[in-house]
């Protein structure tokens, strides 16, 4: 499954400037020739008008910029998905078709999820509703929904009216009717996003053109935009040349083989987690906790490793099971192992102009895998600890061991002391409890506000602790 890195990539010209790109809104097509550059699509759709959505926290943590986008989905051809508006530029609704609450409907012809939370009580200030609107009707239209998944508004916050009333108001939906517009629009093609050109903002053919553009200095590639939008938002962050490669099909593939799972960098986490179907049992553990709903259908696999960042869920995991980057570059292809591509504080091993492309991770998976994520709540938080485990244990003994750290040094680390006091030992309670000792001294923790370095240690040897006391009394693995 993988490129020869002696040959190149084949540059192309970059798009030439075309007439000023324009999306559809509420079934209006809008031009975004008046979007300001480094504007988001909150800022952009309150500015012609459609206040609904609002900026509560800036950083894509309380759901008031909830909007819906029509995306490609897996058992239709388009599906609903709510996103933050208030992360995304606004250029990069581009091409796109966006519905905002008043697009669902008004006060003379309100929605089914409109309805059930004005009956329901389920609105007191107002200013959150947009938001859970829009992410309510996500899963309403969830194909083969049976029941309203509470996770659906683990992104959305609300300080005044009380879950309660909205968690009434979501379990009373009923299918949607046969007749409704937005549900028939599933069963046509979701937009394909095209080639475009703004201000300071490109979205390329292909990948050879996007790596082009992302040789000229100041371009920054950009996919869901879930960290950079923070970054915009809050510290006025502006690359003088934004690259849209969220859609590039080279970006977006997903082959499981005999050999590896490969992961598409540009797919969203929870295109992921729903393609993969179960095929890598970590990454099921992982990705439930993974920030929320919101957050995980824009944030792509390669925007969360290409931040560097060491408090990320995602790099203890793939550590854990040995995972491999594909990096792509106008020379070509290089492969590097995930536990030599972190060289400090948000600071890694790709180049200029290099570019996740995919991530392989190597088959067979282990047979005992656990995922324990220490945080001050159980959903959409920082870790103050990550800990990833992938163990195969034969005939009772260890012949398999890797452990993905995050939060406990200043990039995401391998056990490597630990795996070396578990490979080759029994599988018993002395082994553990030697090896929890050794993993308490891994890394090098440090105070924060989230937890002490003291508390990070512990936690550390606790976690094998519960993996042993959680586990199967037989364990075999490949």
């Amino acid at each position: 499954m993988s490129s020869d890195p002696g040959v190149p990539i084949t540059p192309t010209v970059p798009s030439a400037p075309s007439a000023p790109p324009s999306v559809q809104v509420n079934g209006e097509t809008r031009s975004l020739a008046g979007a300001r550059a480094g504007a988001s699509a909150l800022d952009w759709l309150r500015s012609i008008g459609l206040t609904g959505a609002k900026e509560g926290c800036a950083e894509g943590e309380c759901g008031a910029c909830a909007v819906l986008l029509a995306r490609p989905g897996l058992d239709t051809a388009t599906e609903w998905t709510a996103v933050n508006a208030c992360l995304l530029p606004g250029a990069a609704l581009a091409g796109q078709e966006v519905v905002t609450a008043e697009g669902l409907g008004g006060p003379r012809d309100p929605h089914p999820v409109q309805t059930e939370l004005a009956v329901r009580g389920g609105s007191q200030c107002g200013y959150c509703t947009p938001g859970f609107v829009c992410s309510m009707a996500a899963e309403y239209y969830r194909p083969g929904r049976t029941s309203f998944d509470h996770h659906a508004l683990s992104g959305n916050l609300c300080r005044c009216t009380g879950y309660r009333p909205i968690v009434e108001a979501a379990e009373a939906l009923e299918a949607p009717r046969d007749d409704d517009p937005l549900l028939a629009r599933t069963t046509a093609p979701a937009p394909s996003p095209a080639s475009a050109r703004g201000e300071a903002w490109v979205r390329p053919r292909d990948l050879a053109e996007a790596l082009t553009l992302l040789a000229e200095p100041g371009a920054v590639a950009i996919a869901g935009s879930t960290d950079l939008g923070v970054e915009a938002n809050l510290r006025g962050s502006r690359p003088d040349l934004l690259v849209a490669i969220d859609g590039l099909a080279e970006l977006r593939t997903l082959v499981v083989d005999d050999d590896a799972v490969e992961i598409g960098a540009a797919l969203t986490l929870s295109e992921v987690e729903r393609r993969l179907a179960g095929a890598i049992p970590l990454l099921d553990a992982v990705l439930p906790q993974f920030a929320s709903r919101l957050i995980r259908n824009s944030a792509t696999i390669g925007g969360n490793l290409g931040t560097g960042s060491p408090i990320g869920d995602l790099a203890p995991a793939l550590l854990a099971l040995d995972a491999v980057l594909v990096l792509a570059s106008p020379s070509g292809e290089r492969e590097i192992a995930l536990r030599d591509y972190f060289t400090g504080y948000r600071t890694t091993v790709r180049a200029e102009g290099e570019l996740i492309a995919r991530v392989r991770v190597p088959l067979p998976l282990a047979g005992v895998t656990a995922f324990h994520k220490i945080a001050k709540r159980r959903f959409d938080d920082i870790s103050a600890v990550a800990i990833a485990f992938a163990l195969d244990v034969v005939d009772g003994v260890v012949v398999r061991a890797g452990i993905g750290l995050g939060g406990v040094a200043a990039t995401p680390v391998r056990a490597v002391a630990t795996e070396t006091a578990l490979l080759g030992r029994p599988w018993t309670a002395v082994t553990v409890e030697e090896a929890a000792t050794v993993l308490g001294d891994e890394g090098t923790p440090l105070d924060d506000h989230r937890a002490s370095g003291a508390y990070r240690s512990a936690m550390l040897g606790q976690s094998l602790r519960r993996l042993w006391a959680e586990g199967p009394p037989e364990r075999t693995g490949g």
